[in-house]
């Protein structure tokens, strides 16, 4: 061995017993995938989309994440065999489980859970010490209070205590707006970091009524941007919340607030921050989405990086995006704690020389969890613990929601709706948070609200037609497929249980969606009119939480196997790289 990599992995080894990270006996240090070395004189730990789940999770990546237009093949929009190809991953690889859904049951039984709180504390602090504390930071890309049952029993205040306790440093936000203004702002007093959001304004209507904001004058709500003096250098932060709250939920929750992707502010600000603060770095923590983070750096220049959330997309290799003033590198950082991504730069005056990034998977039974956050963990669940461990039921196959037209889980929240409400067709949205539970597992009530825990649960039934049906579909298709990255919002396909259609991605807006049929076999008639069930609904609604539905049911399942699963048959994408079963 080499004497530098010999210091290298003595040091990892010595480090590893102070910290927690377990090593291989026998492996050689470059094979320690945490073992990444130190470049530059800035190093920036970023995690996004954890929705809340603080203890370790299986969560599977999609097998059908399609992209339409321009980002037909490109990344984050390539899956299975595909994606290990284009970024040299070894099939049955820790990485190939990490990144892909490929042979997901058997290799969940090999490499286990990934993430947990306790276990990023490990990580986070071994990347830090060994970029230097003073020359390290940390940033949240939002979706940290939303996700599990925990956090929706404590409304965040749980998450709040984990981030600080990491050291999460700034964070923007998206779910965290669906708490409400009172609740949001109580949590943030608490937050150690800074919450960062240059695109939320005041209305007209609050601003007139002299409605709380960080800024007045602008209308600004939240601080838009940071300054941070590391490694001898300035080095500016600008918080980008997601830009379409008030559309994606309900706008009872954040009426005296406008959103958007703001580009021309944005631009001002990032101009601001390199002549007027002379920062040497400018970085944009965003939860836009990767495909609309593209297109953003494509358009407003000046900014080093963008550490980008909100589509969980996990890209093991940042994508450079060239601009009116040079270059910007874009990232996306994964979900559910999976992930911590790290970006090295050298940073001189006024400028970046060089920018490294890895996207490091977070695999349990390789790192000891950090005596402090797990008992902050335990003490956090300690009063919900039995509540939460609950066994419902047992998984009688594998059991997921990730992908752009729904999966299994989905299938058994479909189901459990029809049956509880009585319903012809239930509608569940297509919400990419949520964990998967392996065949053979237990399915406790903390996986059922890691599906469905969001402070609108609300079950409903209405009646509507065949038209008004295909109307939403189509809708939310556009939104998904819509060429124009500014036009979508995130999110997948809504879900929909007892009935199956025909969707074509690349087709115009309004034509996208066909042969709709009912389980009987009857096509669906668009005059006629159908029970349908459903939750999450943008209006006020007085049923049950949805968890208690679907709890309910898996009850009285005892062994969960779905004896119908319902399909959707995509016209017109053969050969479409992000399209695997």
């Amino acid at each position: 061995m080499p004497d530098i990599h010999r210091r290298s992995f003595l040091r990892s080894l010595a480090f590893a017993a102070g910290v927690g990270i377990i090593p291989r006996v026998g492996v050689a240090a470059d094979d320690d995938i945490y073992d990444i070395g130190r470049f530059g004189n800035v190093r920036v730990i970023h995690i996004t989309d954890t929705h809340a789940q603080l203890v370790p999770v299986h969560y599977r990546e999609p097998s059908v994440n399609i992209g339409v237009g321009a980002m037909r093949g490109q990344p984050p929009h390539l899956v299975g065999r595909a994606f290990l190809e284009h970024f040299g991953i070894a099939a049955g690889s820790r990485g190939a489980y990490a990144f892909t859904f490929l042979d997901y049951q058997e290799a969940a039984q090999r490499f286990g859970r990934m993430g947990g709180f306790a276990h990023l504390k490990t990580l986070i602090e071994r990347l830090r010490a060994d970029g230097g504390h003073r020359n390290s930071l940390v940033l949240d890309g939002g979706d940290l209070w939303q996700g599990s049952g925990l956090a929706q029993a404590l409304a965040g205040a749980d998450m709040v205590e984990a981030a600080n306790l990491l050291g999460v440093e700034a964070l923007t936000g998206h779910w965290e707006f669906t708490y409400g203004e009172k609740i949001l702002r109580r949590n943030l007093e608490q937050f150690k970091g800074e919450f960062l959001a240059q695109n939320v304004f005041l209305t007209q209507e609050a601003a007139f009524n002299d409605a709380p904001a960080f800024d007045p004058a602008s209308g600004r709500v939240f601080k838009p941007a940071t300054i941070k003096e590391i490694g001898g250098r300035r080095i500016g932060i600008i918080g980008q919340a997601f830009p379409y709250v008030p559309v994606a939920h309900p706008k009872r929750f954040a009426p005296d607030w406008t959103f958007g992707l703001r580009e021309a502010e944005l631009q001002k600000l990032v101009t601001h921050l390199r002549e007027v603060d002379r920062v040497d770095a400018v970085l944009l923590l965003s939860h836009n989405g990767m495909d609309a983070d593209l297109k953003l750096a494509s358009r407003v220049s000046a900014i080093d990086a963008i550490l980008g959330g909100h589509t969980h997309d996990a890209v093991p290799r940042a994508m450079t995006v060239s601009n009116a003033g040079g270059r910007t590198l874009v990232t996306n950082a994964g979900s559910s704690g999976k992930f911590a991504a790290v970006l090295d730069l050298d940073v001189g005056a006024k400028r970046v020389n060089e920018m490294r990034y890895k996207l490091l998977p977070v695999f349990a039974d390789l790192i000891a969890p950090d005596a402090a956050m797990q008992a902050l963990i335990d003490r956090l669940r300690a009063p919900h613990a039995a509540a939460l461990d609950e066994k419902l039921a047992v998984a009688g196959e594998s059991l997921y929601r990730r992908g752009n037209f729904g999966g299994p889980m989905d299938q058994v929240i479909c189901d459990a709706l029809r049956r509880e409400l009585d319903a012809q067709i239930a509608l569940s949205p297509g919400f990419r948070f949520g964990g998967a539970v392996p065949a053979g597992d237990p399915i406790t009530m903390d996986d059922v609200l890691t599906e469905t825990a969001i402070s609108y649960p609300e079950v409903y039934v209405t009646e509507i037609t065949g038209s008004q049906l295909k109307a939403v579909l189509e809708d939310v298709a556009d939104n998904l497929f819509n060429p124009d990255p500014y036009y979508q919002q995130g999110g997948d396909m809504v879900r929909i249980g007892g009935m199956d259609y025909a969707c074509a991605p690349e087709a115009a807006a309004g034509s996208r969606i066909s042969d709709m049929t009912l389980d009987d076999g009857m096509p669906v008639d668009a005059g006629k009119r159908y029970r349908v069930a459903g939750w999450a609904s943008l209006e006020p609604q007085s049923g049950k939480p949805v968890s208690e539905v679907v709890a309910n049911y898996l009850r009285a399942q005892k062994t969960v196997r779905i004896a119908r699963r319902n399909r959707v048959v995509l016209k017109g994408v053969a050969g479409n790289p992000g399209l695997a079963e």
